[in-house]
C-alpha cells in the first residue's frame, strides 16, 4: 500500500514539473508573472515556471504587418475615396520595451490599426483627390510621423508605413480615364504633327540643296566653255596667221554653236570680225561710220 503510495506522489511530481516546462524561441521573448505581479523577462531557450503561481506570456520581437483596412474618406473636393494603408512595426527585444508593449497598452496591434485610420481621416480630409494622388509619399510620411509619436510609450518601432490605395467613385475614376485618354490622344496627335513638319522641313531643304548643285553646276560649266574658247583664242593669236588664224578662230566659234541655239555677241568683239572675215567683209573704219552716220 505504501509502495502504491509512493507511486502516485511520484507521479504527481513529475507531472508538476513538467507542466512548468517552458521554451522561448529566438522570434519572441517572454514576460514571467508570478501571483499577477512582473518577476522578469525570459530570453530565448528553456525555462521552468511553477505551475498555477507563475504565468508566461510571449512577445513576438519579429517585423509584423497590420492592414489598416479600406475605408471611405471624404476628401477636401467633397468625393468619396475609398483608402486603405499598411502599418510594418516590430516590437523592440530589450526589457524594458517587451513590458511597455505588455502593461502600457492593451493590445496593441488592434491599437495600431485604429490609430492608422484615425490618421488617414484626418490627413486625406485637408486634401482634394488629385493632391491626395500625387501625394502618397507626404501622406506616408505623416502617417508614419504620428504612429511614432503615439506609440513611443508602447515599447514599439515603426518601421514604416504604405498607403495601398486611394481609390475614387467609380464615375469618377471613368471620368478620369476618359480625360487622360484625351490627353494622350492629344500628345500622340502633337508628336505626328511635328514628326509630319520636320519629314516636310528635310524634303524642302533637299530640294534647295539639289536646286544649288544644278545651279552651281551650269555655273561652272559655262564657265568651263568660256575659259576654253578664251584659251583657244589666245593660242590662235599667238600660233597662227592670216586665214589660218580666221579659220582657228571658226573651228572654235562652230565647236562652241553646236550644242546652242543662239548665242550673243557683243559688238566690236573678235568673234565679229571673224565671221566678217570669212564672209568677205570687212570691218568698218572709223571715219566711214561717221559718214554713215
Amino acid at each position: 500500500m505504501e509502495m502504491q503510495y509512493y507511486f502516485i506522489l511520484g507521479g504527481i511530481l513529475v507531472a508538476f514539473l513538467l507542466s512548468g516546462i517552458r521554451i522561448v524561441r529566438p522570434t519572441h521573448r517572454a514576460v514571467i508573472e508570478r501571483l499577477g505581479k512582473y518577476q522578469k523577462l525570459a530570453n530565448p531557450g528553456f525555462h521552468w515556471i511553477i505551475p498555477v503561481i507563475d504565468k508566461m506570456y510571449r512577445v513576438n520581437v519579429t517585423e509584423q504587418m497590420v492592414d489598416a483596412q479600406p475605408q471611405e474618406i471624404i476628401t477636401n473636393d467633397n468625393l468619396n475615396a475609398s483608402v486603405d494603408a499598411q502599418v510594418y512595426f516590430k516590437v523592440n527585444s530589450d526589457e524594458e520595451s517587451v513590458k511597455a508593449s505588455q502593461y502600457n497598452v492593451n493590445n496593441y496591434q488592434w491599437q495600431i490599426v485604429n490609430l492608422a485610420r484615425t490618421t488617414l481621416r484626418n490627413i486625406i480630409g485637408t486634401l482634394t483627390l488629385k493632391s491626395a494622388n500625387s501625394e502618397r509619399g507626404k501622406i506616408n510620411a505623416e502617417l508614419h510621423s504620428t504612429l511614432c509619436d503615439e506609440t513611443k510609450t508602447w515599447g514599439i518601432d515603426i518601421v514604416r508605413t504604405e498607403l495601398k490605395q486611394i481609390d475614387p467613385p467609380r464615375d469618377v475614376q471613368e471620368t478620369m480615364n476618359k480625360v487622360v485618354k484625351a490627353e494622350n490622344e492629344k500628345i500622340a496627335a502633337i508628336d505626328f504633327a511635328t514628326a509630319a513638319e520636320t519629314a516636310a522641313d528635310g524634303t524642302k531643304r533637299s530640294k534647295i540643296k539639289e536646286a544649288e548643285g544644278v545651279k552651281r553646276s551650269t555655273v561652272l560649266r559655262a564657265e568651263g566653255e568660256a575659259e576654253a574658247i578664251k584659251l583657244v583664242n589666245e593660242a590662235a593669236d599667238k600660233y597662227f596667221i592670216g586665214n589660218a588664224q580666221v579659220l582657228k578662230r571658226l573651228e572654235t566659234l562652230e565647236e562652241s554653236l553646236k550644242n546652242n541655239a543662239k548665242i550673243v555677241v557683243p559688238t566690236g568683239s573678235d568673234l565679229v570680225n571673224v565671221i566678217g572675215d570669212m564672209a568677205g567683209v570687212l570691218p568698218l573704219k572709223d571715219k566711214d561710220k561717221e559718214i554713215i552716220e
